[in-house]
């Protein structure tokens, strides 16, 4: 009885060592290869549970999911203008052929990354080099990421990849040329910083001279405006005081005389030396005989 015990159970751990040698499992992220002898007999790209022959077939698996490849440096190009720049990029790619891929490359991803980065850095170099720095930078950095993903995905679809994206993430000048653009931008910038504080102290002493022809007008018309008004005071003064002093003529000329006396002996130290029986005195003496 114990004997047919350990003959079963030595049938089921055979068979279970039978099962595992031929079977394996499919991942929904993997391609799975499978090999006979070295030589590819089938793709299995579903998730499931699939059968092969033990110790001949064996499986190699490839991810089907979206990779980057991401250059540890940035790469130097040349525009237009023989002007190096430094392009920091990166490459989206996933495999769609695993049987191209494993042919073309071995299956070895960094081999693959190899190839996509010159394919890359051959699009980079010939676009580049017929653009200035400018158009690199800024106007036109989306219409070269277009024409490098679709130069490179009809390039990588011969080795079963296909590009997803390739991006410029940053476009810089080496820091020798750095630091000349930043030399000549800096003097530009000056230039135009002098030119413009030049103009503006030019209109600065045109607006002056504009503010003081102004007020000189301004003063002028001013005092020719006051002289004008003070001298029709001064003749409706005179009219007023004519009309006033003729109704009565000594009345007037005794004014006059106070106001002279006034004005004369306004100091304590004025001195005038005049014959007292002069006109100047005649209201000092008396009145008049009229």
């Amino acid at each position: 009885m114990m004997k047919n015990i350990s003959k079963v159970a030595a049938a089921i751990i055979l068979l279970l060592i039978v099962l595992t040698l031929a079977t394996f499992t499919v991942d929904q992220r993997e391609h799975a290869l499978v090999f006979r002898l070295g030589e590819i007999v089938s793709v299995k790209d579903k998730p499931g549970i699939y059968l092969k022959a033990p110790l001949i077939d064996n499986v190699r698996f490839f991810e089907k999911r979206i990779m980057t490849y991401d250059p540890p440096q940035p790469d130097r190009f040349i525009t237009s203008e023989k002007k190096n720049v430094l392009v920091d990029s990166y490459i989206k790619w996933r495999i769609i052929d695993p049987s191209q891929y494993y042919v073309s490359v071995n299956g070895d991803e960094r081999q693959a990354e190899r190839r996509l980065s010159q394919t890359v850095n051959d699009g980079l170099r010939a676009e580049f080099g017929k653009r200035t720095i400018l158009e690199v930078v800024s106007g036109e950095r989306s219409e070269i990421m277009d024409i490098l993903k679709e130069r490179a995905d009809r390039d990588s679809r011969q080795i079963g990849i296909e590009i997803i994206d390739v991006r410029l993430r940053r476009v810089d000048l080496p820091q020798e040329v750095s630091e000349s653009v930043y030399q000549r931008m800096n003097a530009e910038r000056k230039a135009v910083a002098n030119e413009l504080r030049s103009q503006g102290f030019a209109d600065s002493e045109k607006i002056r001279a504009e503010a003081e022809r102004e007020r000189d007008i301004i003063i002028t018309e001013a005092y020719r405006d006051a002289q004008k008004i003070k001298g029709e005071g001064d003749a409706k003064a005179s009219r007023i005081y004519a009309n006033t002093f003729s109704k009565n003529k000594e009345f007037y000329d005794f004014y006059r005389s106070l106001e002279a006396y006034r004005k004369s002996f306004s100091g304590k130290e004025d001195i005038m030396v005049l014959d007292p029986n002069s006109d100047f005195f005649k209201y000092l003496r008396g009145p008049s005989k009229k």
